[in-house]
């Protein structure tokens, strides 16, 4: 008798590299600079810059992940969107889920902000899983009512905008500082004029309502990724070379975008959109090349738990205590340990904990999907 059971499309290349981008939020990032202070020398010094946000314009490894995250998210839209209607479900089903997951990302980043602490007017509404719940659902709804080279135009269009609004209009309220300043910036004007309660810099929010907006883009790119490896009529090294070329152009793009609109993170700059989507259609190329392409699979597994489980870390290492965890199982080795091999340890037990909390979840078939 004949399977006509639907192939699963599911790429765990998706979820490894979603797994190895939260690696560093969930205490990767710890470990690698313990392990920076064990072997001090120039290669170090570079590493440890890498492992922090930069403070205003420029670049670090830290500023990638989580535009990575945004990206990740739409690479796995067109799979489940085309999941949704093999379904026979309506249209309008279908944007109602995607609504519904926008809002309920929003109410998460102010529920992981500190929503039950019942202190609104000092709440800061702004956050990381709002500006990818609001990112990803506008990119979703643009991706399902235009094709493809329309979501090209208004993804271009949309960073063109950006560009000459920030340029040509500096924050009314400041004068005497450059528009791409931390000062001077329209996008921290209009948090100062529209967003409620706290400010996480004060007078500007990196997750803030106007930068939101390029962000749109970076769910786009994901979704043009992801469907593209989607199409049928490529082989697996076809789709890898053009993933990696497509990411190589944007990288170029946003360098010379660069000497006319800085690179930076906190802005969400047209240039940064351009230089971080294409180191993560690179990242995307590698991991989608050796994973589901060449099928080297076995040392997957670590990460894939991580992936499989993004949000609940994010939300839960918030919530639950890990450090204090991990501290209990491994103070007697900290304390007779020497000073500078302590917090390597301390950081291996952190991600250790965390790490065994997601593999129960993923023993259960236990699964936070939004």
């Amino acid at each position: 008798m004949a399977n006509n059971k639907p192939k699963s499309e599911r790429l765990m290349s998706l979820d490894v590299l979603r797994g190895f981008d939260m690696f560093f939020i969930m205490g990767g990032q710890g470990i690698i600079l313990g392990l920076c202070t064990l072997c001090p020398g120039w290669f170090s010094d570079v590493v440890k810059n890498q492992m922090d946000h930069v403070q205003w314009n420029g670049f670090a490894f830290y500023d990638m992940i989580f535009p990575l995250f945004l990206f990740l998210a739409g690479v796995s839209f067109p799979f489940s969107l085309s999941k949704s209607r093999s379904k026979g479900l309506s249209e309008r089903k279908i944007y109602r889920q995607v609504i519904q997951r926008g809002i309920v990302l929003v109410l998460l980043g102010f529920v992981y902000n500190g929503f039950f602490g019942l202190t609104f007017a000092e709440l800061r509404y702004a956050s990381v899983l709002g500006r990818i719940g609001l990112a990803w659902m506008f990119a979703a709804i643009i991706f399902m009512n235009v094709n493809t080279r329309w979501r090209i135009w208004i993804t271009a269009g949309i960073l063109l905008f950006y560009w000459a609004l920030l340029g040509l209009f500096p924050a009314p309220d400041i004068s005497g500082y450059g528009r791409y300043t931390f000062e001077g910036n329209l996008v921290g004007y209009i948090d100062r004029l529209f967003l409620p309660g706290h400010l996480y810099d004060k007078t500007f929010d990196p997750e803030g309502i106007l930068s939101t907006i390029p962000a749109i883009c970076t769910a786009l790119l994901g979704m043009f990724a992801g469907e593209l490896v989607k199409k049928e009529d490529k082989s697996g090294n076809n789709k890898a070379f053009m993933l990696a070329a497509i990411g190589t152009g944007l990288v170029v793009l946003g360098l010379i975008w660069n000497f006319g609109m800085p690179i930076n993170k906190k802005l969400w700059s047209s240039s940064y959109v351009c230089f971080v989507g294409g180191l993560s259609f690179m990242l995307f190329a590698l991991f989608y090349y050796i994973i589901d392409v060449r099928k080297f699979q076995k040392w997957v597994f670590f990460f894939s738990v991580i992936g499989m489980n993004s949000i609940t870390i994010y939300l839960g290492q918030r919530i639950i205590n890990f450090n204090t965890i991990g501290n209990f199982f491994c103070r007697g080795l900290v304390e007779s340990s020497p000073a500078i091999v302590q917090p390597l340890i301390s950081s291996i037990f952190f991600v250790a904990a965390s790490w065994l909390f997601l593999y129960f979840l993923y023993r259960q078939k236990v699964f936070l999907r939004v």
